[in-house]
């Protein structure tokens, strides 16, 4: 297969399987946008378009003819640089334009790139081709916990798809796994893709430590509850204390206490927590005040990655307990691709590993993801370091 047909088969594929995350969805969904940090399912159909066409489409097919003048300002998401644009908050709002629309957009939008595909000089685009399919990528992953927090926030609590199975249980005990003191490589090291947050590998000293060969369970934190953990100020840094305080948080997302038995919503609905399954939903803070509750601690990035082919993984995002920050070397790309992840450099802690909502060909070891200490929507959990 050439690379031109590779590439093209990846970017139908991706542009396929974004629509199929859509497909059990009733018109009425596609709106709802219940808190600021969740866009609405029409939203990411649009986005992951305009993302094409702004970075591709403008720039390299003289011939390309806008869909629609206004669907830069309604579907630029955070770049400064391209432009004027919807506030975050206000996506649903936007009940025009329609839902058909949107996929009118989407079909425009994805046969004029495959028509370019195989009319151009595809070294021309192809870096940007594989950042375009690697960002709408993260859009499903996104898309798909966006839509469970829309149902997960709908007082009937309705299923999504009975085909998606989030208990994946654990069936080996835990083991702690021993890493000798030493120099170590990390970062991206080959030729395949990766974003530029992952480049500019380097050695890092790293003191003797043990990690957990699994995920703490919902058994595990049940005990933590159970316990009053949420009730002692000594677990909880002072913002997590002040954030549970104030939020009135006592269990992670979308648990329900029901006849003093734990519940939770899932895309299957709502259903009995599996006590064996990796707990999930949980905020920075939760893991951080859950290992102050064992006495242990959550591992650095670096040590997940050290050990990251000693242990499964890819069932949560797991928190570390670093700050998301550049690696030596680090600069920015030019124009407005710039803004993709340097600007969001402060304030944010690192998250490894991958969830049952990343899709294929997402996630590698050194992939580094990143969320606030509060945030907890994405599918979340931890794993133990001492």
């Amino acid at each position: 297969m050439t690379n031109i047909d590779s590439l093209l088969q990846l970017f139908l594929t991706t542009r396929k399987q974004t629509e199929d995350i859509c497909t059990p969805l009733e018109v009425e969904d596609y709106v709802v946008q219940p808190i600021a940090d969740v866009s609405p399912p029409k939203w990411h159909l649009g986005h992951t378009s305009w993302f094409f066409e702004e970075f591709i489409l403008k720039k390299y097919d003289n011939r390309y003819k806008l869909f629609d003048d206004n669907f830069s300002f309604v579907f630029n998401s955070y770049y400064e640089t391209v432009g004027k644009r919807v506030i975050r908050a206000n996506r649903g709002n936007l009940s025009r334009p329609s839902v058909q629309k949107v996929y009118d957009y989407r079909n425009y939008v994805t046969k004029s790139i495959s028509e370019l595909i195989k009319n151009t000089n595809i070294s021309e685009i192809a870096d940007l081709l594989e950042i375009g399919i690697h960002h709408e990528k993260q859009h499903q992953e996104l898309l798909l916990t966006d839509i469970k927090f829309i149902l997960g926030n709908n007082p009937l609590l309705p299923s999504y798809s009975s085909k998606i199975n989030e208990h994946t249980t654990q069936d080996f005990s835990q083991k702690w796994i021993s890493i000798e003191e030493g120099i170590y490589d990390i970062g991206h090291n080959d030729n395949s893709f990766c974003y530029d947050n992952e480049l500019g590998r380097h050695k890092i000293y790293q003191p003797k430590y043990k990690i957990s060969s699994k995920l703490v369970t919902n058994r595990e934190f049940i005990e933590f509850i159970d316990d009053e953990g949420y009730k002692s100020h000594n677990f909880w840094h002072a913002e997590g204390w002040d954030w549970i305080n104030s939020n009135n948080i006592t269990s992670p997302l979308y648990w329900h206490n029901i006849d003093r038995k734990w519940h939770n919503y899932t895309l299957n609905g709502l259903q009995e927590v599996h006590l064996d399954s990796p707990v999930t939903h949980l905020s920075y803070f939760e893991a951080f005040a859950y290992a102050q509750y064992k006495s242990l601690r959550l591992p650095t990035e670096f040590e997940w990655e050290i050990a990251q082919d000693k242990f499964s993984w890819g069932d949560r995002w797991e928190w570390t307990e670093s700050a998301y920050a550049p690696y030596p070397g680090y600069s920015k790309a030019d124009g407005a691709l710039g803004e993709y992840n340097g600007k969001f450099m402060v304030n944010q802690k690192v998250l490894r590993g991958g969830s049952i909502a990343t899709p294929e060909q997402h996630t590698r070891p050194t992939y580094r993801n990143f969320f606030q200490t509060n945030m907890r929507w994405q599918y979340t959990g931890l794993r133990l370091a001492k």
